[in-house]
């Protein structure tokens, strides 16, 4: 049920679709229904129905649902703060790690005498 679409050459209405389809794929990974939803966010079973079509719905519904889903939080990376400058956010964070490596362990070197490591048997 994926709708995928390039968000740098697509429409608004293509982009509005793919944002509700993603929302209704969303809903059904949850397993809850579209009354389920409505009810949680305070909107109108034919409005859930409209905005998985990607029919026009206002902001506050789309907030509304957005929060009823527990994903309200991704709204803060439709929108960055303006107050940090681009090169700033790229330093915020460290970089990720990738892999975990174990620690070595760690031995004291021992002074080094004449006959260590050979065979004792001559």
């Amino acid at each position: 049920m994926a709708y995928k679409v390039n968000l740098s050459i697509a429409t608004s209405n293509q982009i509005e679709t793919a944002l509700c389809k993603r929302l209704e794929a969303i809903r059904l990974s949850r397993n809850i229904t579209q009354e389920q939803l409505a009810e949680d966010s305070g909107v109108s079973l034919r409005t859930i129905g409209r905005l998985e079509k990607g029919q026009g719905v206002s902001l506050d519904t789309f907030i509304r649902v957005l929060t009823a889903l527990r994903i309200q939080h991704n709204l803060e990376a439709l929108l960055p703060d303006p107050a940090i400058r681009p090169i700033e956010r790229v330093g915020i964070g460290e970089a990720e790690r990738r892999r975990a490596r174990p620690i070595a362990e760690r031995h004291e070197p021992t002074a080094w005498a004449w006959g260590d490591g050979e065979d004792d048997d001559e």
